[in-house]
Protein backbone atom coordinates (compact mmCIF):
# COMPACT_ATOMS: atom_id res chain seq x y z
CA UNK A 1 0.00 0.00 0.00
CA UNK A 2 2.83 2.48 0.70
CA UNK A 3 4.29 1.83 -3.02
CA UNK A 4 1.42 2.30 -4.37
CA UNK A 5 0.51 5.41 -2.19
CA UNK A 6 3.83 6.99 -3.28
CA UNK A 7 3.33 6.21 -6.90
CA UNK A 8 -0.63 7.67 -6.91
CA UNK A 9 0.81 10.90 -5.76
CA UNK A 10 3.99 11.41 -7.94
CA UNK A 11 1.14 10.50 -10.45
CA UNK A 12 -0.86 13.02 -9.42
CA UNK A 13 1.66 15.98 -9.13
CA UNK A 14 2.81 15.13 -12.67
CA UNK A 15 -0.80 14.99 -13.89
CA UNK A 16 -1.06 18.37 -11.82
CA UNK A 17 2.94 20.22 -13.53
CA UNK A 18 1.24 19.19 -16.82
CA UNK A 19 -1.89 21.02 -16.70
CA UNK A 20 -0.24 24.12 -15.49
CA UNK A 21 2.28 23.33 -18.20
CA UNK A 22 -0.71 23.20 -20.70
CA UNK A 23 -1.74 26.75 -19.40
CA UNK A 24 1.00 28.25 -20.13
CA UNK A 25 1.57 26.74 -23.17
CA UNK A 26 -2.19 28.08 -24.22
CA UNK A 27 -1.25 31.98 -23.83
CA UNK A 28 1.04 31.60 -26.34
CA UNK A 29 -1.39 31.73 -28.86
CA UNK A 30 -3.11 34.22 -26.93
CA UNK A 31 -0.30 35.94 -27.41
CA UNK A 32 1.16 35.83 -30.85
CA UNK A 33 -2.69 35.19 -32.63
CA UNK A 34 -2.96 39.01 -32.70
CA UNK A 35 0.19 39.42 -34.61
CA UNK A 36 -1.75 37.19 -36.98
CA UNK A 37 -5.38 38.42 -36.63
CA UNK A 38 -5.01 42.08 -36.41
CA UNK A 39 -1.36 42.98 -38.31
CA UNK A 40 -1.77 40.47 -40.92
CA UNK A 41 -5.28 39.46 -41.65
CA UNK A 42 -6.51 43.07 -41.12
CA UNK A 43 -4.82 46.53 -41.19
CA UNK A 44 -1.32 45.63 -42.67
CA UNK A 45 -2.02 44.18 -46.10
CA UNK A 46 -4.52 46.92 -47.31
CA UNK A 47 -2.25 49.82 -45.32
CA UNK A 48 0.77 48.60 -46.89
CA UNK A 49 -1.10 48.58 -49.94
CA UNK A 50 -1.75 52.39 -49.88
CA UNK A 51 1.49 53.40 -48.66
CA UNK A 52 2.96 51.73 -51.73
CA UNK A 53 0.49 52.87 -54.33
CA UNK A 54 1.46 56.38 -53.00
CA UNK A 55 5.01 55.70 -53.58
CA UNK A 56 4.30 54.00 -56.91
CA UNK A 57 5.02 55.62 -60.56
CA UNK A 58 2.39 56.87 -63.33
CA UNK A 59 1.47 52.99 -64.39
CA UNK A 60 0.99 51.83 -60.85
CA UNK A 61 4.41 50.32 -59.95
CA UNK A 62 6.77 50.34 -57.52
CA UNK A 63 10.63 49.78 -57.93
CA UNK A 64 12.52 47.64 -54.97
CA UNK A 65 16.05 47.20 -55.49
CA UNK A 66 15.09 48.30 -59.49
CA UNK A 67 12.51 45.59 -60.21
CA UNK A 68 9.34 46.49 -61.16
CA UNK A 69 6.28 45.33 -58.76
CA UNK A 70 2.73 46.36 -59.10
CA UNK A 71 1.90 48.19 -55.89
CA UNK A 72 -0.99 45.77 -55.53
CA UNK A 73 1.07 42.82 -55.66
CA UNK A 74 3.94 44.49 -53.16
CA UNK A 75 2.57 43.13 -49.69
CA UNK A 76 1.64 39.09 -50.92
CA UNK A 77 4.86 39.40 -52.28
CA UNK A 78 6.78 40.54 -49.22
CA UNK A 79 4.82 37.68 -47.41
CA UNK A 80 6.25 35.34 -49.69
CA UNK A 81 9.80 36.47 -48.93
CA UNK A 82 8.81 36.38 -45.25
CA UNK A 83 8.18 32.76 -45.67
CA UNK A 84 11.41 31.73 -47.46
CA UNK A 85 14.08 33.02 -44.77
CA UNK A 86 12.04 31.61 -42.14
CA UNK A 87 12.50 28.22 -44.53
CA UNK A 88 16.33 28.70 -43.95
CA UNK A 89 16.18 29.63 -40.70
CA UNK A 90 13.68 26.77 -39.06
CA UNK A 91 15.55 23.86 -39.56
CA UNK A 92 18.51 24.81 -37.67
CA UNK A 93 16.85 26.44 -34.65
CA UNK A 94 14.78 23.17 -34.80
CA UNK A 95 18.38 21.15 -34.94
CA UNK A 96 19.36 23.50 -32.13
CA UNK A 97 16.71 23.13 -29.94
CA UNK A 98 16.63 19.32 -29.89
CA UNK A 99 20.62 18.78 -29.43
CA UNK A 100 20.73 21.56 -26.99
CA UNK A 101 17.15 20.64 -24.89
CA UNK A 102 16.73 24.68 -24.72
CA UNK A 103 13.78 25.49 -26.51
CA UNK A 104 12.69 28.00 -24.21
CA UNK A 105 15.46 30.75 -24.78
CA UNK A 106 14.98 30.38 -28.51
CA UNK A 107 11.09 30.78 -28.30
CA UNK A 108 11.86 34.00 -26.46
CA UNK A 109 14.08 35.30 -28.69
CA UNK A 110 11.88 34.48 -31.28
CA UNK A 111 9.37 35.83 -30.04
CA UNK A 112 10.55 39.63 -29.11
CA UNK A 113 12.12 39.92 -32.52
CA UNK A 114 9.03 39.40 -34.08
CA UNK A 115 7.19 41.85 -31.23
CA UNK A 116 9.96 44.54 -31.53
CA UNK A 117 9.72 44.48 -35.52
CA UNK A 118 5.79 44.74 -35.17
CA UNK A 119 5.60 47.64 -32.63
CA UNK A 120 7.98 49.57 -34.84
CA UNK A 121 5.18 49.06 -37.64
CA UNK A 122 3.84 52.39 -36.02
CA UNK A 123 6.58 54.34 -38.20
CA UNK A 124 5.15 53.32 -41.45
CA UNK A 125 3.60 56.12 -43.05
CA UNK A 126 3.86 57.79 -46.42
CA UNK A 127 5.81 56.51 -49.34
CA UNK A 128 7.49 54.44 -46.85
CA UNK A 129 6.94 51.00 -48.23
CA UNK A 130 10.35 49.69 -48.09
CA UNK A 131 10.57 49.64 -44.65
CA UNK A 132 6.75 48.08 -44.37
CA UNK A 133 8.35 45.16 -46.47
CA UNK A 134 10.80 44.78 -44.20
CA UNK A 135 9.57 44.91 -41.19
CA UNK A 136 6.56 42.25 -42.06
CA UNK A 137 9.38 40.27 -43.61
CA UNK A 138 11.58 39.72 -40.05
CA UNK A 139 8.39 39.77 -37.79
CA UNK A 140 6.70 37.17 -40.15
CA UNK A 141 9.89 35.10 -40.11
CA UNK A 142 10.21 35.21 -36.21
CA UNK A 143 6.58 34.54 -36.12
CA UNK A 144 6.85 31.54 -37.66
CA UNK A 145 10.50 30.48 -35.54
CA UNK A 146 8.52 30.76 -32.53
CA UNK A 147 5.24 28.68 -33.57
CA UNK A 148 8.29 26.04 -34.54
CA UNK A 149 9.09 26.21 -30.73
CA UNK A 150 6.14 26.10 -29.25
CA UNK A 151 4.63 23.63 -31.22
CA UNK A 152 6.91 20.88 -30.24
CA UNK A 153 5.77 21.76 -26.77
CA UNK A 154 2.61 19.31 -27.72
CA UNK A 155 4.11 16.27 -27.52
CA UNK A 156 5.57 17.02 -24.43
CA UNK A 157 2.80 18.31 -22.48
CA UNK A 158 0.08 16.36 -23.34
CA UNK A 159 -0.24 12.51 -24.05
CA UNK A 160 -1.53 11.04 -27.18
CA UNK A 161 -4.89 10.79 -25.51
CA UNK A 162 -5.23 14.57 -25.41
CA UNK A 163 -3.52 16.42 -27.87
CA UNK A 164 -6.32 16.68 -30.22
CA UNK A 165 -8.35 18.41 -26.77
CA UNK A 166 -5.11 20.44 -26.12
CA UNK A 167 -4.21 21.66 -29.39
CA UNK A 168 -7.90 22.97 -29.85
CA UNK A 169 -8.02 24.58 -26.83
CA UNK A 170 -4.52 26.59 -27.77
CA UNK A 171 -6.44 27.33 -31.09
CA UNK A 172 -9.52 28.93 -29.23
CA UNK A 173 -7.73 30.86 -26.75
CA UNK A 174 -5.75 32.65 -29.38
CA UNK A 175 -8.95 33.60 -31.59
CA UNK A 176 -10.55 34.63 -28.27
CA UNK A 177 -7.33 37.18 -27.68
CA UNK A 178 -7.80 38.08 -31.25
CA UNK A 179 -11.51 38.68 -30.80
CA UNK A 180 -11.18 40.77 -27.59
CA UNK A 181 -8.10 43.02 -29.78
CA UNK A 182 -10.04 43.33 -32.31
CA UNK A 183 -13.49 45.10 -30.97
CA UNK A 184 -10.46 47.41 -29.15
CA UNK A 185 -9.30 48.00 -32.69
CA UNK A 186 -12.62 48.83 -34.13
CA UNK A 187 -13.64 51.05 -31.64
CA UNK A 188 -10.22 53.33 -31.94
CA UNK A 189 -10.37 53.07 -35.72
CA UNK A 190 -14.25 53.99 -36.02
CA UNK A 191 -13.92 56.93 -33.33
CA UNK A 192 -10.58 58.00 -34.52
CA UNK A 193 -11.28 61.77 -34.55
CA UNK A 194 -12.49 61.55 -30.79
CA UNK A 195 -9.31 60.36 -29.91
CA UNK A 196 -7.65 63.11 -31.50
CA UNK A 197 -5.43 61.07 -33.86
CA UNK A 198 -5.79 60.45 -37.88
CA UNK A 199 -7.23 57.35 -39.64
CA UNK A 200 -3.48 56.38 -40.61
CA UNK A 201 -2.19 57.30 -37.62
CA UNK A 202 -4.74 54.80 -36.00
CA UNK A 203 -4.19 51.82 -37.74
CA UNK A 204 -0.38 52.25 -36.90
CA UNK A 205 -1.37 52.55 -33.04
CA UNK A 206 -3.69 49.12 -33.85
CA UNK A 207 -0.22 47.71 -35.62
CA UNK A 208 2.16 48.83 -32.65
CA UNK A 209 -0.25 47.52 -29.85
CA UNK A 210 -0.29 44.13 -31.38
CA UNK A 211 3.25 43.79 -31.10
CA UNK A 212 3.07 45.26 -27.36
CA UNK A 213 0.69 42.54 -26.72
CA UNK A 214 2.68 40.09 -28.03
CA UNK A 215 5.35 40.23 -26.13
CA UNK A 216 3.96 41.05 -22.80
CA UNK A 217 1.75 38.12 -23.05
CA UNK A 218 4.73 36.07 -24.18
CA UNK A 219 6.32 35.98 -20.35
CA UNK A 220 3.65 33.50 -19.17
CA UNK A 221 4.65 30.92 -21.44
CA UNK A 222 8.54 31.81 -20.70
CA UNK A 223 7.75 31.68 -16.71
CA UNK A 224 5.70 28.13 -17.00
CA UNK A 225 7.31 26.37 -19.83
CA UNK A 226 10.28 23.95 -19.08
CA UNK A 227 12.91 23.28 -21.03
CA UNK A 228 13.67 19.04 -21.07
CA UNK A 229 17.17 17.45 -21.68
CA UNK A 230 17.84 16.17 -24.90
CA UNK A 231 17.78 13.10 -25.95
CA UNK A 232 21.16 10.68 -26.19
CA UNK A 233 20.92 10.25 -29.37
CA UNK A 234 20.83 14.09 -29.86
CA UNK A 235 23.16 15.84 -27.84
CA UNK A 236 25.96 16.11 -30.02
CA UNK A 237 26.70 19.86 -29.25
CA UNK A 238 29.97 20.24 -31.35
CA UNK A 239 27.78 19.16 -34.40
CA UNK A 240 27.88 21.64 -37.21
CA UNK A 241 24.37 23.42 -38.03
CA UNK A 242 24.67 22.72 -41.83
CA UNK A 243 25.72 18.91 -40.95
CA UNK A 244 22.64 18.65 -38.52
CA UNK A 245 20.00 20.35 -40.76
CA UNK A 246 21.49 17.62 -43.64
CA UNK A 247 20.80 14.96 -40.85
CA UNK A 248 17.59 15.91 -40.15
CA UNK A 249 16.50 15.25 -43.73
CA UNK A 250 17.88 12.14 -44.41
CA UNK A 251 16.14 11.13 -41.13
CA UNK A 252 12.56 12.47 -42.23
CA UNK A 253 13.21 10.19 -45.35
CA UNK A 254 13.45 7.36 -43.06
CA UNK A 255 9.28 8.18 -41.97
CA UNK A 256 8.08 8.42 -45.68
CA UNK A 257 4.66 8.33 -44.61
CA UNK A 258 5.53 10.97 -42.16
CA UNK A 259 7.09 12.91 -45.25
CA UNK A 260 3.64 11.81 -47.33
CA UNK A 261 1.02 13.79 -44.33
CA UNK A 262 3.37 16.76 -44.68
CA UNK A 263 3.48 17.34 -48.33
CA UNK A 264 -0.59 17.29 -48.02
CA UNK A 265 -0.62 19.47 -44.92
CA UNK A 266 2.18 21.80 -46.91
CA UNK A 267 -0.35 22.43 -49.65
CA UNK A 268 -3.76 22.82 -48.07
CA UNK A 269 -2.11 24.98 -45.60
CA UNK A 270 -0.44 27.35 -47.95
CA UNK A 271 -4.20 27.55 -48.81
CA UNK A 272 -5.17 28.45 -46.00
CA UNK A 273 -2.26 31.19 -44.93
CA UNK A 274 -2.67 32.25 -48.17
CA UNK A 275 -6.33 33.29 -47.39
CA UNK A 276 -5.80 34.39 -43.89
CA UNK A 277 -2.65 36.83 -45.43
CA UNK A 278 -5.12 37.78 -48.57
CA UNK A 279 -8.90 38.17 -48.08
CA UNK A 280 -8.97 41.49 -46.30
CA UNK A 281 -6.59 43.13 -49.60
CA UNK A 282 -9.36 41.15 -51.74
CA UNK A 283 -12.43 42.66 -49.44
CA UNK A 284 -11.26 46.30 -49.56
CA UNK A 285 -9.48 46.36 -53.42
CA UNK A 286 -12.18 43.79 -55.23
CA UNK A 287 -15.01 44.58 -53.16
CA UNK A 288 -14.53 48.28 -52.14
CA UNK A 289 -15.60 47.50 -48.63
CA UNK A 290 -14.61 49.63 -45.90
CA UNK A 291 -12.11 49.37 -43.32
CA UNK A 292 -14.77 48.96 -40.55
CA UNK A 293 -16.55 46.22 -42.23
CA UNK A 294 -13.31 44.17 -42.60
CA UNK A 295 -12.68 44.40 -39.00
CA UNK A 296 -15.87 43.24 -38.03
CA UNK A 297 -15.67 40.51 -40.86
CA UNK A 298 -12.34 39.34 -39.13
CA UNK A 299 -13.73 39.50 -35.49
CA UNK A 300 -16.81 37.42 -36.59
CA UNK A 301 -14.35 34.88 -38.16
CA UNK A 302 -12.35 35.29 -34.65
CA UNK A 303 -15.41 34.15 -32.44
CA UNK A 304 -16.60 31.60 -34.55
CA UNK A 305 -13.18 29.84 -35.13
CA UNK A 306 -12.91 29.43 -31.07
CA UNK A 307 -16.62 27.41 -31.43
CA UNK A 308 -15.25 25.98 -34.88
CA UNK A 309 -11.91 24.43 -32.45
CA UNK A 310 -13.87 23.70 -29.98
CA UNK A 311 -16.57 21.82 -31.99
CA UNK A 312 -14.06 20.51 -34.54
CA UNK A 313 -11.90 18.59 -31.67
CA UNK A 314 -15.43 17.11 -30.04
CA UNK A 315 -15.81 15.79 -34.04
CA UNK A 316 -12.91 14.05 -33.80
CA UNK A 317 -12.89 11.93 -31.05
CA UNK A 318 -16.60 10.64 -32.66
CA UNK A 319 -14.97 10.29 -36.53
CA UNK A 320 -11.45 11.06 -35.86
CA UNK A 321 -8.92 13.48 -37.00
CA UNK A 322 -8.40 12.63 -40.34
CA UNK A 323 -11.47 12.39 -41.49
CA UNK A 324 -12.69 15.79 -39.84
CA UNK A 325 -9.94 17.51 -41.70
CA UNK A 326 -11.04 16.20 -45.08
CA UNK A 327 -14.33 17.50 -44.24
CA UNK A 328 -13.16 20.76 -43.73
CA UNK A 329 -10.84 20.86 -47.11
CA UNK A 330 -14.32 20.20 -48.50
CA UNK A 331 -16.00 23.20 -46.79
CA UNK A 332 -12.74 25.00 -47.82
CA UNK A 333 -13.05 24.45 -51.58
CA UNK A 334 -16.97 25.69 -51.27
CA UNK A 335 -16.23 28.63 -49.38
CA UNK A 336 -13.49 29.99 -52.00
CA UNK A 337 -15.74 28.80 -54.69
CA UNK A 338 -18.82 31.30 -53.41
CA UNK A 339 -16.56 34.30 -53.13
CA UNK A 340 -15.27 34.37 -56.08
CA UNK A 341 -18.92 35.66 -56.96
CA UNK A 342 -19.65 37.88 -54.28
CA UNK A 343 -20.50 40.85 -55.60
CA UNK A 344 -18.70 44.55 -55.15
CA UNK A 345 -19.99 46.41 -52.29
CA UNK A 346 -22.27 43.87 -50.48
CA UNK A 347 -21.22 43.43 -46.95
CA UNK A 348 -23.64 40.78 -46.31
CA UNK A 349 -22.01 38.31 -48.76
CA UNK A 350 -18.50 38.78 -47.46
CA UNK A 351 -19.78 38.28 -43.62
CA UNK A 352 -21.96 35.25 -44.92
CA UNK A 353 -18.47 34.28 -46.19
CA UNK A 354 -16.41 34.63 -42.95
CA UNK A 355 -18.82 33.28 -41.20
CA UNK A 356 -18.11 29.99 -42.91
CA UNK A 357 -14.16 30.31 -43.03
CA UNK A 358 -14.52 30.93 -38.55
CA UNK A 359 -16.24 27.67 -38.57
CA UNK A 360 -13.75 25.84 -40.09
CA UNK A 361 -10.34 27.59 -40.00
CA UNK A 362 -9.41 26.73 -36.23
CA UNK A 363 -10.02 23.21 -36.63
CA UNK A 364 -8.41 22.59 -39.16
CA UNK A 365 -5.25 23.79 -38.39
CA UNK A 366 -6.15 22.75 -34.48
CA UNK A 367 -6.34 18.96 -35.54
CA UNK A 368 -3.42 19.60 -38.15
CA UNK A 369 -1.38 20.12 -35.28
CA UNK A 370 -2.32 17.00 -33.13
CA UNK A 371 -2.50 14.65 -35.81
CA UNK A 372 0.84 15.29 -36.79
CA UNK A 373 2.29 15.23 -33.13
CA UNK A 374 1.81 11.46 -33.68
CA UNK A 375 3.81 11.13 -36.59
CA UNK A 376 6.74 12.06 -34.93
CA UNK A 377 9.72 10.34 -32.97
CA UNK A 378 10.04 10.65 -29.83
CA UNK A 379 13.40 12.62 -28.99
CA UNK A 380 12.71 15.03 -32.29
CA UNK A 381 9.69 17.21 -31.36
CA UNK A 382 12.01 20.57 -32.36
CA UNK A 383 13.57 19.13 -35.49
CA UNK A 384 10.33 17.53 -37.35
CA UNK A 385 7.79 20.31 -36.01
CA UNK A 386 10.07 22.96 -37.95
CA UNK A 387 9.09 20.69 -41.11
CA UNK A 388 5.76 21.61 -39.95
CA UNK A 389 6.33 24.98 -39.34
CA UNK A 390 7.34 24.87 -42.94
CA UNK A 391 4.48 23.28 -44.22
CA UNK A 392 2.16 25.84 -41.81
CA UNK A 393 3.04 29.64 -41.63
CA UNK A 394 6.83 28.42 -42.73
CA UNK A 395 6.06 27.13 -45.94
CA UNK A 396 3.39 29.25 -47.43
CA UNK A 397 5.06 31.49 -49.95
CA UNK A 398 3.55 29.62 -53.04
CA UNK A 399 -0.04 30.69 -52.35
CA UNK A 400 0.80 34.43 -51.65
CA UNK A 401 3.09 34.32 -55.04
CA UNK A 402 0.56 32.63 -56.69
CA UNK A 403 -2.18 35.18 -55.84
CA UNK A 404 0.31 38.39 -56.60
CA UNK A 405 1.26 36.91 -59.91
CA UNK A 406 -2.10 36.63 -60.98
CA UNK A 407 -3.14 39.69 -59.94
CA UNK A 408 -0.06 41.04 -61.92
CA UNK A 409 -1.07 39.25 -64.95
CA UNK A 410 -5.18 39.94 -64.85
CA UNK A 411 -5.15 42.56 -62.64
CA UNK A 412 -8.21 40.54 -60.96
CA UNK A 413 -8.47 39.88 -56.90
CA UNK A 414 -11.37 37.69 -58.27
CA UNK A 415 -8.54 35.58 -60.42
CA UNK A 416 -6.21 35.31 -57.91
CA UNK A 417 -8.69 34.06 -55.14
CA UNK A 418 -9.95 31.47 -57.10
CA UNK A 419 -6.67 30.62 -57.77
CA UNK A 420 -6.21 29.25 -54.56
CA UNK A 421 -9.04 26.38 -54.74
CA UNK A 422 -6.40 24.44 -56.32
CA UNK A 423 -4.41 23.93 -52.53
CA UNK A 424 -7.61 22.75 -51.08
CA UNK A 425 -8.41 20.27 -54.02
CA UNK A 426 -4.72 18.91 -54.20
CA UNK A 427 -4.17 18.64 -50.48
CA UNK A 428 -7.46 16.55 -50.15
CA UNK A 429 -6.44 13.87 -52.18
CA UNK A 430 -3.19 13.72 -50.87
CA UNK A 431 -4.48 13.60 -47.33
CA UNK A 432 -6.73 10.61 -48.09
CA UNK A 433 -4.48 8.51 -49.44
CA UNK A 434 -1.78 8.92 -45.87
CA UNK A 435 -2.88 5.44 -44.00
CA UNK A 436 -2.53 7.50 -40.83
CA UNK A 437 -2.18 4.63 -38.31
CA UNK A 438 0.28 2.70 -39.93
CA UNK A 439 2.27 6.12 -40.01
CA UNK A 440 1.99 6.40 -35.94
CA UNK A 441 3.61 3.05 -35.51
CA UNK A 442 6.36 3.51 -38.53
CA UNK A 443 7.23 6.20 -35.86
CA UNK A 444 7.29 4.53 -32.92
CA UNK A 445 4.48 5.92 -31.12
CA UNK A 446 1.47 4.46 -29.35
CA UNK A 447 -1.51 4.17 -31.59
CA UNK A 448 -4.64 6.26 -30.21
CA UNK A 449 -8.30 4.73 -29.69
CA UNK A 450 -9.51 6.95 -32.99
CA UNK A 451 -7.92 8.89 -35.07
Amino acid sequence: MGIETVRTATSGEEADGRRREQRGWYFYDWACSVYSTSVLTVFLGPYLTSVAKAAADADGYVHPLGVPVRAGSFFAYSVSLSVIVAVVVMPLVGAAADRTGRKKPLLGAAAYTGAAATTAMFLLGGDRYLLGGALLIVANAAQSVAMMLYNSYLPQIAPPQERDAVSSRGWAFGYAAGSLVLVVDLVLYLAHGSFGVSESTAVRICLASAGLWWGGFTLIPLLRLRDRPPASARAEATAPRLRQLAATVRDMRRHPLTLSFLLAYLVYNDGIQTVISQASVYGSEELGLGQSTLIGAVLLVQVLAVAGALGMGRLARTYGAKRTILGSLAAWTLTLGAGYFLPAGAPVGFFLLASAIGLVLGGSQALSRSLFSHLVPPGKEAEYFSAYEMSDRGMSWLGPLLFGVTYQLTGSYRDAIVSLVAFFLIGFVLLARVPVRRAIRDAGNPLPERI
